[in-house]
């Protein structure tokens, strides 16, 4: 991702400046209300947004209001679900969060305390499913930190867009510790392995189903191997292999075709 400098030294000064302001307020243990505003400085001071403009409560959904949103030129970028700065954020405030969105049509939610930010994008698909694409605690990362600053930037009013918010997912879901538990389950990995371990031990006998099971029992965390992300990125590696497959079938099968076969040029001579 290649974030415009002034953009990264805006979140970079504004990140270091907002460490202090958000360590007082834990200090003082400030409402949920409190913690809406300091909030709403974020999104226009570190983020970008006009303020008064840009950053509203006036999202109605179900009789009820998000307790902000960003929306430009009228159209609603994402929404913002705010819990007391001292709040832990649990199971069901990200279900609250992914309920606003769902049921307004929005794609993007960030979940926060101001502390602590949560980045989710919603599938709608049956049932409403989600996904956590970047957390962060603004009191425990270096304000220079690049990475940080480049995952941030994409809420920003510059960055933000469909397009950069998918590539962000992307990028985000492929180095997933659920789509690396996959890709060591895959069998292009398997049979690497099973080469360095005969480098290891030339008399090893292992198959592939052997050395996987042995994977998910001790090197890979049970959660990690029996959840819906892991089973989702197996489908999508075992999608792409049978896409190569058959390419490298198609491409043999060409090559085939050819050998032997005049070309114009020879067969007019």
């Amino acid at each position: 991702m290649s974030i415009p400098k002034r953009v990264a030294e805006r979140l970079s000064s504004q990140l270091k400046r907002y460490a202090a302001i958000l360590s007082a307020a834990k200090d003082r243990d400030i409402n949920e209300s409190d913690t809406v505003i300091i909030i709403a400085d974020m999104l226009s001071e570190v983020f970008g947004y006009k303020k008064h403009t840009e950053v509203t409560t006036e999202v109605e959904i179900r009789g009820t209001h998000v307790d902000l949103a960003i929306k430009v030129d009228d159209e609603t970028r994402f929404l913002v679900e705010a819990k007391s700065i001292n709040t832990t954020l649990k199971d069901n405030h990200v279900k609250q969060a992914i309920d606003y969105g769902a049921n307004h049509g929005i794609e993007w939610v960030v979940l926060t305390n101001a502390v602590v930010w949560q980045i989710y994008k919603i599938h709608f698909r049956q049932p409403i499913d989600k996904t956590l694409v970047y957390e962060v605690n603004l009191l425990e990362i270096n304000h220079r930190d690049r990475k940080a600053i480049d995952c941030l930037a994409m809420l920003s009013r510059e960055e933000f867009s469909k397009k950069t918010m998918t590539a962000f997912y992307q990028q985000q879901e492929a180095v997933s510790r659920f789509s690396l538990a996959a890709a060591i389950e895959s069998a292009s990995v398997l049979k690497a392995m099973r080469k360095e371990l005969k480098k290891m031990a030339p008399r090893v006998s292992v198959t592939d189903d052997e050395l996987r099971q042995l994977l998910e029992k001790d090197v890979i965390k049970r959660e990690i191997v029996e959840s819906e992300e892991t089973a989702r990125a197996r489908a999508i590696f075992s999608k792409a292999a049978r896409v190569a497959a058959r390419t490298k079938i198609v491409d043999t099968a060409g090559g085939a075709e050819g050998i032997g076969k005049p070309t114009p040029e020879t067969s007019s001579s």
